[in-house]
């Protein structure tokens, strides 16, 4: 995970959402494009498919009003992919051009208690919606990471329990996730539910929640960030027919 501050020029025109898992979509320049940040986004689609700006989705993972900042916690693989390469060289003075924000989920003041749970790429808009939490309010959080060496501190007055799973000590770690939150016992009362991460573990767990536990699906933000054996490329393309397909299961 590598964490990046943003500041100056239009963050000071920054609105935030109220929402906890807010995001701003990124815009990625290809190496040797014939343009650079700032740019135009519908001219620069007219360079060519190899030149044109790679789009990512990216959860703020904090907002400085005071100093205009916004902070932002990238999943890096190596050199993989255009965003995690970015930030892995990212010097002071870079620029990056995005739109946004734009957000659909926080905790519903309403409910008894929260259920959260999630990969790298959903623990930034986690932590966002722990740290939203009023004191001494019971929330269930199942995370997923290489090994503990990767859980990180969560700042919250409330009722957290929150549970780290390592994929390096279960021998089906696409599983860890679905396996947990099906062997735990939830407690009693009204809950909501926010689920994001991997597609086929997202699309387990919530056919899990919606035949064993009878969620309220209104109640619940249950959508996947990125597919395994996927480049974000090729994830996007078929993303949409995913998504319709995983609202037809059972």
């Amino acid at each position: 995970m590598i964490r990046l501050v943003f500041s100056g020029g239009e963050l000071e025109n920054f609105v935030p959402t109220p929402f906890t898992d807010q995001y701003i979509n990124g815009y990625f320049v290809p190496p040797e494009a014939p343009y650079s940040v700032p740019f135009d986004p519908e001219e620069a689609k007219m360079t060519g498919d190899d030149f044109r700006p790679r789009p990512r989705r990216f959860t703020v993972r904090k907002w400085d009003v005071e100093k205009k900042q916004l902070t932002i916690d990238f999943v890096a693989h190596g050199d993989e992919g255009y965003a995690g390469a970015w930030a892995q060289r990212a010097k002071i003075g870079d620029r990056l051009q995005f739109k946004g924000p734009g957000g659909s989920y926080r905790p519903d003041p309403e409910v008894d208690w929260h259920l959260l749970a999630g990969d790298e790429s959903a623990l930034p808009a986690i932590s966002a919606s722990i740290e939203a939490l009023p004191a001494a309010k019971p929330c269930l959080a199942f995370v997923v990471v290489d090994g503990p060496e990767y859980e990180i501190i969560i700042h919250s007055d409330s009722a957290l329990q929150l549970i780290w799973l390592h994929r390096s000590k279960v021998s089906e770690p696409e599983n860890a996730l679905l396996d947990a939150i099906k062997n735990f016992d939830f407690p009693e009362g009204e809950y909501d539910v926010f689920v994001h991460g991997e597609a086929g573990e997202v699309r387990s767990i919530r056919k899990h929640l919606i035949a064993d536990r009878g969620i309220d699906e209104s109640k619940s933000s249950i959508s996947p960030y990125w597919r395994r054996n996927h480049t974000d490329e090729a994830w996007r393309s078929i993303k949409r027919q995913w998504l319709a397909d995983q609202r037809n299961d059972t």
